[in-house]
């Protein structure tokens, strides 16, 4: 576990507040996190609709205003959701927007190296201030095949799903902690307590989502979309693949030719379709295969009740949803 310490702020850094400042957040898990080290001081805002889906979002007016009268906004960062960079513009002078994936210490994946690591652990001079790309992987199949080469395009970079990995949960947490501080100095030592509470109850949860996975072992199963990376690396997952790219667009012909044939060649166990998109892609595909097909999965916690208890049911919800498929406790 990489270590974490707790910012240390001088009284200088920013007035005193009288109350906390509106805070405003773009998806569930982000929400989450916020609210947990809020507590009883406030309810963070969230942007993303119930069930919505946080790559292909649309802000309403009302939500444009909330943003541009909020003092605080957390969201993960314009690889995830390029259509709030473009609001955050009208942030007030004296508001902040953090995003959370560029905070020292979290851990970063790129979609484009064969590992899937882009070795860019923040921390390291500028890290906040340089965007890493990668190349772009080679194509399944038809290297030919013009639809191919335009999904392969656009699957490159960094991949945004971060909140996947506990331990950058945990960084995020006390970057979450600090930035509250500065802005509401009076409540440090509140927000800083519920920040260490927070860090225990992922811990716990983390304990026990290894503990569910644990009977599906290095059983292939594939998924909807290429958001499970960072998941999959930390729980000791294999992924075979995704029926769609990172992004979440739906899948074009090119890439589902060949998915059936995949499947077969890599022993996958389960094909999981996902929330917010068509199970019948999944279940199209896995027809006459031997692969079962799990239970949608909702790796933005989208489909949940808001609040501090959303993010560890996310990550047990994965957990079981996955073991229970691959094992063949679902029925």
């Amino acid at each position: 576990m990489r270590p974490l310490f707790f910012p240390v702020f001088l009284a200088l850094a920013a007035p005193a507040s009288a109350q906390p400042p509106r805070v405003v957040t773009d998806i569930p898990p982000v929400q989450s996190l916020v609210a947990a080290v809020m507590g009883d001081l406030g309810r963070p805002e969230i942007l993303l609709d119930q069930g919505g889906d946080p790559h292909h979002f649309q802000l309403k007016p009302s939500q444009a205003r909330a943003i541009s009268e909020a003092g605080l906004v957390f969201w993960v960062g314009p690889q995830l959701t390029p259509w709030l960079d473009r609001a955050l513009k009208g942030l007030g002078p004296d508001a902040q927007a953090v995003a959370l994936i560029e905070a020292p210490g979290t851990y970063r994946r790129s979609y484009g190296t064969p590992d899937g690591h882009d070795h860019d652990h923040e921390g390291e001079a500028d890290a906040e201030d340089q965007h890493h790309g990668a190349a772009a992987p080679d194509a399944d199949h038809d290297a030919d095949d013009h639809a191919a080469e335009e999904e392969h395009h656009h699957h490159e970079g960094t991949d945004p799903h971060a909140w996947l990995d506990p331990e950058n949960a945990r960084v995020w947490v006390l970057r979450i902690s600090g930035a509250l501080a500065e802005a509401d100095p009076d409540n440090t030592a509140v927000y800083e307590a519920n920040a260490r509470s927070a860090l225990d109850r992922i811990a716990t949860t983390e304990t026990e989502a290894r503990q569910v996975l644990a009977p599906v072992g290095d059983r292939p199963i594939m998924v909807f979309h290429d958001a499970y990376g960072y998941f999959a690396e930390h729980f000791g997952l294999s992924v075979a693949g995704s029926i769609a790219m990172g992004d979440a667009a739906d899948p074009g012909a090119a890439r589902l030719t060949g998915l059936r044939d995949e499947l077969r060649a890599d022993g996958v166990a389960c094909l999981f379709p996902e929330a917010q998109h068509d199970p019948a892609y999944a279940e199209a595909i896995a027809e006459g295969t031997d692969v079962r097909v799990g239970a949608p999965l909702d790796p933005s916690g989208s489909t949940l009740a808001y609040g501090p208890d959303l993010y560890p049911a996310l990550l047990t919800g994965l957990a079981r949803t996955i073991a229970d498929c691959v094992t063949g406790s679902d029925g």
